[in-house]
């Protein structure tokens, strides 16, 4: 995952460098968390936009196909599935959700086959009250529907349980043992006696996002702080560093 130290040392690095700016942890700390949840947001807007425009053959659909996997890809980590089951007729939101990717009844398995069925999720109160009134489309246990609003509810009410897959709220790891943390990415640091900051694991949450994104979290972050850095400058200076460490 990407490295908070990484990404706040290239950021302290580039600020500083021909007088651009100056960024503090207390600065870094409090942008950081949201920048990675944009970068998250603009992955799966990027993915909702491959799925409604389809990959046709193009002289890019090679690029655009590969794009689409790695944004997948990515994504999965933030993937979760959670049963949940009715309280006075409502599903409870998990509260980590922030996408949901399908909804499900929650079945049996009997001989490697299971009851469950698909939900059609739906989101407009017009629209789930058309289906209710409908004689055609009514909601049935074999074709269930569900309205999702600030909590979830689903149609025919005689449904109990449902299974969910969703996307999560972007969170932290712990940059000691890389254990998933509830804690939003934080740069954790003690002072010497020389005045400058030393790196504090222990008191450290890295990004959830992977390694590849330290570019575009420097970039988002500078951007929140009001500090202009070049792509190319990132690039530049975390490949000299990588050349470096590789060199040790």
């Amino acid at each position: 995952m990407a490295s908070v130290n990484e990404v706040y040392s290239i950021l302290k690095d580039l600020t500083n460098k021909d007088a651009r700016g100056m960024v503090t942890p207390s600065q870094f700390n409090s942008f950081a968390g949201v920048a990675q949840t944009r970068i998250f947001n603009g992955l799966f807007n990027e993915l909702q936009k491959f799925n409604r425009l389809g990959l046709v053959s193009t002289q890019d659909g090679g690029r655009d196909k590969a794009r689409m996997k790695q944004i997948q890809e990515d994504l999965s980590y933030f993937s979760k599935t959670s049963t949940i089951g009715a309280v006075s007729g409502v599903f409870q939101k998990p509260s980590d959700l922030a996408r949901i990717i399908s909804m499900n009844t929650s079945g049996d398995w009997v001989l490697d086959s299971t009851s469950s069925e698909r939900i059609k999720v739906v989101y407009e109160e017009e629209k789930i009250d058309m289906l209710l009134k409908s004689t055609l489309s009514i909601p049935t246990e074999d074709n269930p529907v569900a309205l999702v609003s600030n909590d979830i509810l689903v149609f025919p009410t005689s449904i109990r349980k449902i299974k969910l897959r969703y996307y999560k709220q972007p969170e932290g790891i712990s940059s000691l043992d890389g254990t998933k943390t509830s804690a939003l990415p934080r740069f954790g640091y003690t002072v010497s006696s020389n005045g400058v900051e030393v790196f504090d694991v222990l008191n450290s949450v890295d990004f959830e996002l992977p390694d590849h994104y330290v570019q575009e979290l420097v970039i988002e972050i500078a951007k929140m702080i009001g500090v202009s850095i070049r792509e190319n400058d990132v690039f530049t200076y975390a490949s000299q560093e990588q050349q470096i460490k590789t060199n040790k």
